[in-house]
This record gives structure tokens, sequence and C-alpha cells, in this order.
């Protein structure tokens, strides 16, 4: 599954890039079907925050390119088998990452959210939801982190194997709460009437940014200057607001241009000014 848009050539930038990619089509990594950042088309072909974003910044860099379809499990040794020249899936940038791959410009930031029913009590604050139903998908960050607190706010949490029947469950009244990411939560609010998002919105202090493998140093920085300018002139915040139907945080990573190129504090981080102009 996978979309390819011609947008120039490459040869234009003059890269060299790793492993089976030709000198015609880069590949890029998405783990299809993770809404709403990239999700497949009936018709055919890829849709979704991610992939305006790349067809945004290959179109400013001139290049042609695929998407390929890579399950999660497997999408960083891809990069690093050289399957890919990037992995343009949202990726939460670790220290544990940042040894092993180069990241680039942080673009958006992961912050988490409350999903509640229409007309129901908004949530300000944790303490709103004490005493409430909680519904998770089991096992992931979000179960861990209501796990953590539920002693302290004494919340019920209902697991569910999928984050869609947690949803579910709170569209029908069976839970208070859905809980997950906010760009999870302003997609479902977007596409489903019986649900909004929360007024709180609780920020993890991560950021996430697209991955490179570390032999292709030359073109993270070329992608740098492209995704620095498309936050300058708010290209990255309409994406986030088209597919959220959220505004991002005010002066957060949709907005806010690094210097140097990658993540300041993390492996990997090149402290030579990007030259973008932004």
């Amino acid at each position: 599954m996978k979309k390819s848009v011609l947008l120039g050539a490459v040869a234009a930038l003059g890269l060299a890039v790793a492993g089976p990619v030709s000198a015609e089509t880069m590949k890029f990594a998405a783990d299809v079907g993770y809404a709403p950042h990239v999700m497949a088309v009936p018709a055919g072909g890829v849709e979704g925050y991610n992939v305006d974003l790349t067809a945004e910044a290959a179109k400013r860099l001139g290049v042609e390119y695929e998407i390929v379809d890579q399950e999660w499990s497997g999408i960083f040794a891809g990069l690093a088998a050289g399957k890919y020249v990037a992995i343009i899936a949202p990726t939460t940038v670790t220290e544990e990452r940042a040894e092993k791959m180069l990241f680039g410009e942080p673009y958006f930031e992961v912050n988490y959210q409350f999903l509640i029913k229409r007309g129901a009590p908004q949530v300000e604050k944790l303490e709103d939801l004490k005493g409430k139903t909680i519904a998770v998908n089991k096992g992931n960050f979000y179960d861990k982190y209501l796990s953590e607190r539920q002693d302290e706010y004494g919340w019920k949490i209902e697991r569910f194997g999928k984050n869609a029947d947690a949803i579910a469950a709170v569209a029908a009244g069976r839970a208070d709460a859905n809980f997950a990411g906010d760009t999870v939560v302003g997609w479902t609010a977007k596409k489903n009437p019986l649900v909004v998002p929360s007024t709180l919105v609780i920020k993890s202090g991560s950021v996430g940014a697209f991955a490179f493998d570390t032999s292709n140093a030359e073109l993270r920085a070329k992608f740098e200057k492209v995704i620095e300018c498309m936050k300058a002139d708010g290209t990255v915040a309409e994406i986030h607001e088209k597919w959220t139907g959220q505004k991002p945080i005010e002066g957060g990573a949709a907005y806010k241009v690094e210097p140097g190129i990658g993540v300041p504090g993390m492996p990997g981080y090149d402290e030579t000014a990007s030259d973008s102009g932004c």
C-alpha cells in the first residue's frame, strides 16, 4: 500500500542516498493506518497529517517520493537496512532512538488529551475525573499514565484491545472519557459528532520528528531547511489544524524554529546553523 507523487528530480538535490533507493524516487516509511497521520484511501493511496507534511516538504525540495507501508515493529530496522531513506510516520524522539538514527527538526509535540461525550461536563483538570470511568487502549502509554495516578484520582480504568472500542464506550455512555494522544482525539472528534475533546491538554515534554539513517546527514539537513520554513510560514500549524480540528499549542513545536539541525539536547544534534533563512 503506497503512494507515489512526482514532484521533481532527486538529481537536482545532488543527494547521495543510501540503500536500494533509486536516483529517481526517494522511499519514505510509514505504518499506514495510524489516524490521522497516515491512512489508506479506499480508492488507493494514502492521506493524512504526515502525508500532507511530506508532500509539501518534497514539493519545496523538488523531489519524487514514494510512501512505503511498513509495520511499526520493523520500521527502525528497515531504516538501518536502507529499505528507505526516512521515516515519516509520527515518531517520538527519545535518547535511545537518537543514538541509532538522526532526527530532523521537530514538528509536533506529543501531548495527551481526553475525549468525552458531547454535552458532558468539560474536563479542565485531572480532578474533574475523580471517580469517573476512563476507557483506554490496553497496555499502551496512556494506560500506564492512568494506572500510575489511579490511587491519587480514584478513577476506574476500562481497558480495550483497540482504541476504537474505547471511543465507542464513551460515545455510548459506558465510559466517561477516553485517553489518547491529542491528534487522535482531535481527529476522532472531527469525525464523530457524539464526542468532543477535553479542554485539558497534558504536555509530555516530548516531540516528534522525521527520522533519517545516520548515513543520511546531508538529506536530513536539506529537510531541516524546508521544515523550518514550513513552521515559520504557518504551514505546519495549518496541516495540524486541518487533520485534528485543533490549533497546535501556541509557541510549541509546530511554530518554534530550533537552532542548529535536529532536536536540541538529543544525540545526533548538530549545532551548525541550517541557513534556512526562516
